[in-house]
């Protein structure tokens, strides 16, 4: 990513001479996530007048704002595909490529966040490259695999060739030649298997194919994310957790002593055992009133306490 595009400061934040200096590096990838994560976010009004900026008048300076706004959404997103044995920094890295082509593309009068229409565009980048390096990273990944990688082919060869029992077609090799070949490359003969079972397997498409109606058929390409560490997604648990905390809190704190031990015993009581709280029965003992009226309070503070987390949320 070039640096030499200085962004425009948002409001309240102090301009510098070249703002890409405080960014480091991909390098030093934690000194990166940590600088990337402490620049501003946008504005809706920010964003749409840099959007426009760029787009009406090609300005670069806008372009670099709306890129150093969300370079931490590509952080975020490339988390999902760590599992991949390829550098996070080059994962982040590509995403990177797709932010700015879709700093480019961006529309502000299509009634989206940039933050929506990127993520299209950080995905696809960042599954084009793991589908240019999977098959690659998954047959080679230390010295001593790419060594034996290169090798095991051309002395399958030689095997083949000095075979004295005609059968030049045979594709598995034997446990003899196993032995050798693990000697003459000084591996165990284990890899040596594990290495020709990689290169005996088929490539597989990722991507969707069209199925028999003509209709694009669903691929692997989908299973790639950890839908559970979407942005949107851990957003939305972020609040859930806060309303089962927080926001519970406060709406018990509307009630009347009554009312709160009354939803406390019916609703949140768990006992060692697994059980329940008290019962209608036993409340309404306790209180020296009806079954009924116990139901009736219960309900009224049920309504409170959904009133009280809905203006809370």
């Amino acid at each position: 990513m070039t640096h030499s595009l200085a962004p425009v400061a948002p409001s309240g934040a102090v301009a510098v001479a070249n703002p890409w200096s405080l960014v480091p590096p991909l390098g030093n990838l934690d000194a990166y996530i940590s600088a990337v994560n402490r620049l501003p976010l946008l504005t809706l009004e920010e964003e749409q007048q840099a959007a426009r900026k760029l787009r009406d008048d090609n300005d670069l300076q806008a372009a670099s704002q709306l890129v150093m706004s969300h370079l931490r959404l590509v952080v975020s997103i490339s988390r999902q595909y760590l599992g991949y044995g390829l550098p996070h920094g080059d994962l982040i890295q590509e995403g990177n490529v797709g932010l700015m082509k879709a700093v480019k593309r961006f529309d502000p009068d299509q009634g989206v966040r940039l933050v929506s229409y990127a993520m299209h565009w950080i995905k696809a980048e960042i599954h084009e490259y793991i589908l240019k390096n999977w098959r690659m990273v998954k047959l080679a990944t230390t010295k001593a695999q790419r060594k034996l990688f290169f090798n095991l082919r051309s002395r399958k060869q030689g095997f083949r060739a000095e075979a004295m029992d005609g059968d030049t077609h045979r594709e598995v090799l034997s446990d003899a030649e196993v032995k050798l070949m693990a000697q003459e490359l000084n591996v165990k003969p284990e890899e040596v298997r594990e290495m020709e079972t990689r290169l005996s397997g088929g490539d597989v498409v990722l991507d969707p194919t069209p199925n028999d109606d003509g209709e694009e058929g669903f691929g692997p390409i989908a299973y790639l994310a950890d839908a559970s560490h979407e942005p949107t997604a851990m957003i939305e648990s972020a609040q859930r957790d806060a309303l089962a905390t927080e926001g519970i809190a406060r709406a018990m704190g509307e009630l009347d002593e009554r009312s709160r031990r009354i939803v406390t015993e019916r609703w949140l009581r768990v006992n060692d055992d697994g059980s329940g709280g008290m019962t209608l029965h036993e409340l309404a003992a306790e209180y020296g009133v009806s079954a009924e009226r116990v139901r009736q309070i219960e309900v009224a503070a049920m309504k409170k306490m959904r009133k009280a987390l809905a203006a809370y949320a």
